[in-house]
């Protein structure tokens, strides 16, 4: 494919908040995957801490999305709330540093991901408005493309400068590119409207309007992410397993290469097939590397699972936000990406205390043995999806 092909339908605006997702990922990458390593192995914490704050943080986040994304489609605009979530992360990262007790981590991880939480929907709104249809879903690609290449190289210096600086001066650190980012956000331009959008009304009213296929879609989207225990129990099994800690941060950086690699094909595939079909590839792959998890023992099995497991993410980071927009109504895409990252964000804080609880309490396989069964769940449900979009509900309607 020529370059001019790979870039049809792409615009400037789509590169940009791609430079300033890759800057905020590689501040967050020097911080975030430290973090269960900070909580266990400096303030003491267990399992079920690491995945109460995870999940709490990533729960936080959610109960926002919703109403960012209902009030950028209320007044029109999406650019306020994108700079006001990146400012708001990128004040908290180097607080961390200043972290004695888990209860400090988990209070300024919280505000942290509130600042995600009132960013999300309104970006994803702006990649979707500024993108042709046919392409969205390698849009999206892109964008979580240039999102992971700030992942490696975070978690790469996170590894180079832990042992050179310490976890608290590496946290630091990071706020120089999260500031970077926050300044390129200025030359983000909104799309103007040729004619007056049809404003929702009500946030209940808005979320009425979403259509039966899209709101099945969230519900097993939802169910899945109860199994999706996440990245910093792949850090702990690597750990539990007797793996020092820069190996567990380098493992965690071929999780992101090889997410970085496949996302944008992922995407791509999506435009050409049935984007449920790659959802339900990326749901296959979880199941296959929860299962990995439950009898690896050693570091080759342990560097193969975490191979899967970003080729599971890649699968369906972008593909789910382009297929929400394809199965919503155009004037109320901000409610629809709300929702659904609101929907899944909530089932963040459950899936987390149970994988630690699992871990704790029984034994850390059965945390993964959940993730498995819950997988293949959300893939049989998946199958019975009728896939209508929009249009094909409003054509029935009619």
């Amino acid at each position: 494919m020529s370059a001019k092909g790979f870039t049809k339908g792409i615009t400037l605006n789509i590169l940009i908040l791609g430079l300033v997702s890759l800057f905020t990922d590689l501040s967050s990458q020097m911080v975030f995957p430290l973090i269960p390593l900070f909580l266990t192995s400096v303030l003491g914490a267990g399992g079920t801490i690491v995945g109460f704050v995870e999940g709490a943080a990533e729960t936080a986040a959610s109960l926002l999305k919703v109403f960012s994304g209902y009030w950028s489609d209320k007044i029109g605009r999406r650019k306020p709330f994108v700079l006001i979530g990146y400012g708001l992360s990128s004040l908290m990262k180097p607080l961390f540093a200043f972290s004695s007790v888990w209860q400090m981590v988990f209070g300024i991880r919280i505000v942290e991901r509130i600042g995600k939480g009132i960013r999300t929907a309104p970006r994803d709104v702006i990649i979707a408005d500024s993108s042709d249809a046919k392409v969205r879903g390698k849009a999206y690609g892109i964008h979580r493309f240039m999102d992971g290449i700030g992942s490696v190289f975070g978690a790469l210096l996170a590894f180079v400068l832990l042992p050179l600086l310490g976890f608290r001066k590496v946290f630091l650190v990071a706020f120089i590119p999260a500031a970077i980012a926050v300044v390129l956000i200025l030359f983000v331009k909104e799309k103007t409207q040729r004619s007056a959008p049809i404003k929702p009304e009500s946030l209940e009213i808005s979320m009425k309007a979403l259509t039966p296929s899209l709101k099945y879609f969230i519900a097993i989207a939802t169910l899945f992410t109860l199994g999706h225990f996440g990245y910093p129990f792949l850090l702990l099994r690597a750990l539990n397993l007797g793996f020092k800690n820069e190996t567990a941060i380098l493992l965690y950086v071929l999780y992101y290469v090889v997410y970085s690699v496949f996302i944008i094909p992922a995407g791509a595939v999506s435009d050409k097939i049935k984007r449920k079909y790659v959802i339900l590839t990326g749901y296959g792959l979880f199941a296959v590397t929860s299962l990995g998890l439950v009898f690896a023992s050693s570091l080759s099995q342990i560097v193969w699972l975490f191979v899967l497991y970003g080729g599971f993410y890649a699968m369906i980071d972008g593909v789910q936000r382009a297929y929400v927009v394809d199965l919503s109504p155009p004037h109320i895409r901000g409610t629809a990406l709300g929702t659904f990252h609101t929907s899944v964000g909530l089932a963040a804080l459950p899936a987390g205390l149970i994988a630690g609880l699992l871990w704790d309490i029984i034994c850390p396989e059965m945390t993964f043995v959940f993730g498995c069964l819950l997988s293949v769940t959300a893939v049989v449900l998946l199958l019975s999806l009728e896939e209508k979009t929009y249009d094909d509900f409003r054509g029935e309607k009619r």
